[in-house]
């Protein structure tokens, strides 16, 4: 069930009801009302996934028992370090079966010269499954490390695993946030549940009305080529397609862990608007870049090592990062890409210059940090060029292509095509709302009447409804 679709919206509506107005009621005055309250949400999540594939139940579930069960037994105090290593060995190596497996036995086997497709396996890639296993890997990883106590409420904990918004592409929680919300109680609020409501409408906006729209340009150059100028219409698209489609995805997931009174880490901090490489990546993937931060880099060394072992740090994150994204010379290329940028900034001391938010406090940015911006934008989107490409050569092909005398001559066609209305949009509504989680709340500050900001919501609503591009996958599904 994809979060834009028909099924999922009738979906969310019938649990939403049954959560907190039949369910929550019926067991008001049960000594357990907790543990059945998550026992709930736990079925509503096995259902959602299961409806992917009953089969991959299984697997989810399996990696929840191992999570838990070491858990368990670091709570013992007795082999803790082999309890937390076995659950890490058991998790990456289902995560490297179904996903890396097949790769490295066909690159192993052109280096042999033999066949390839006599070692390979064709396991179907189970959705979401990087996201819940770094998900598990982070509990036992906290509990080793005393960040957070092991919790012997085996329902609860099944529940932070499989909790069916942020399931198939996250944000990728910690423990130490989502597990204690399954811990307490969670009581009907009015305000979180609207404003929800409008972080969700906000991402369907991102995700049906930009990103499908930009999609249908793209697939058409990427598949079939076209002038200079249309390879990098193509490629902006892409790059504001990629951001609707995960920007928008976490909006709804986020959104709709309020409705329940969940919160969620904010996934994307408008990170077009960022300044340098650096700060577009803590703005960017907020869950998967600490993870890999908290988990990796830091033990690693860190900042604290020399400029050398900092560089290498780096390297190993970013070539991680394309790897955790699949199983692609693609995507290692794009993650030593973005490492490259990296470089100037650590050399110099500049990787965290800019924490704050950009023009804070003001109505535009200066002249310099539009430039900067502008830049930053363009180096993302080279980044994403490859990422998108199918194989190297036709990265560097579409890059060919694009690096024309004729893609300046008509640059200007970019802003004659529709799908830069919505785009433009989206970007204006950023803007404004740079310092919120999201572009649909507060209103209130910039309009005091509120039959204004109903207008402006309708106006959302309406443009999902018709003005959405054609169907689209969510791009993130295959990670």
């Amino acid at each position: 069930m994809a979060f834009n679709s028909i099924k999922y919206a009738f979906f969310l509506l019938v649990v939403f009801f049954l959560y907190w107005f039949v369910f929550d009621r019926w067991i008001a005055q049960s000594k357990q009302q907790l543990r059945w309250q998550n026992a709930f949400v736990l079925v509503a999540s096995y259902i959602f996934y299961g409806l992917w594939s009953w089969k991959f139940l299984i697997l989810i579930a399996f990696t929840s028992l191992c999570s838990y069960l070491s858990g368990q037994q670091m709570s013992t105090g007795r082999w803790r370090k082999t309890a937390l290593w076995s659950n890490i060995i058991i998790n990456v190596g289902i995560l490297g079966l179904f996903k890396y497996y097949d790769f490295f036995a066909a690159e192993l086997a052109g280096l042999l010269g033999v066949a390839g497709d006599k070692f390979m396996l064709h396991l179907v890639l189970p959705v979401g499954i990087s996201f819940y296993t770094f998900q598990a890997l982070s509990y036992s990883i906290d509990v080793y490390k005393h960040k957070i106590e092991p919790t012997r409420d085996i329902i609860a904990f099944f529940a932070y695993i499989a909790f069916f918004p942020q399931l198939v592409a996250g944000p990728i929680e910690r423990a130490t946030n989502l597990l204690p919300q399954f811990q307490r109680k969670r009581t009907f609020d009015y305000d979180t549940v609207v404003d929800g409501a409008r972080q969700i409408l906000w991402g369907l906006f991102m995700k049906m009305v930009v990103a499908d729209n930009c999609a249908s340009y793209v697939d058409k150059v990427f598949a079939w080529g076209g002038s200079g100028s249309e390879h990098l219409m193509a490629a902006v698209f892409f790059t504001f397609q990629i951001y609707g489609d995960f920007a928008g995805y976490s909006n709804i997931a986020i959104g709709t862990a309020k409705l329940f009174g969940i919160r969620l880490m904010q996934n994307f901090k408008t990170p077009y608007f960022s300044r340098d490489i650096a700060e577009f990546w803590r703005r960017w993937h907020i869950s998967l870049t600490t993870w890999f931060r908290d988990y990796i880099y830091i033990p690693l060394g860190g900042s604290r090592v020399g400029k050398f072992k900092v560089m290498r740090n780096t390297f190993i994150i970013f070539l991680v990062s394309g790897l955790w994204h699949g199983a692609n010379w693609t995507f290692l290329s794009w993650g030593f890409y973005h490492a490259c940028l990296f470089l100037p900034l650590i050399l110099l001391g500049q990787n965290r210059k800019y924490t704050d938010t950009v023009a804070a406090g003001r109505w535009l940015p200066s002249v310099k940090e539009l430039g900067q911006m502008t830049l930053t934008f363009m180096l993302a989107l080279v980044g994403w060029i490859i990422f998108r490409a199918t194989g190297i050569p036709s990265t560097a092909g579409y890059l060919h292509e694009m690096l024309t005398s004729e893609t300046l001559t008509g640059i200007y066609k970019i802003f004659t095509h529709w799908e830069m209305l919505p785009v433009g949009i989206m970007i204006v509504v950023e803007w404004l709302q740079r310092n919120k989680e999201h572009g649909l709340q507060n209103w209130e500050n910039i309009f005091c009447n509120r039959w204004i900001r109903y207008c402006i919501y309708a106006f959302f609503l309406a443009s999902t409804i018709f003005f959405r591009g054609d169907y689209q996958e969510f791009i993130y599904f295959q990670f």
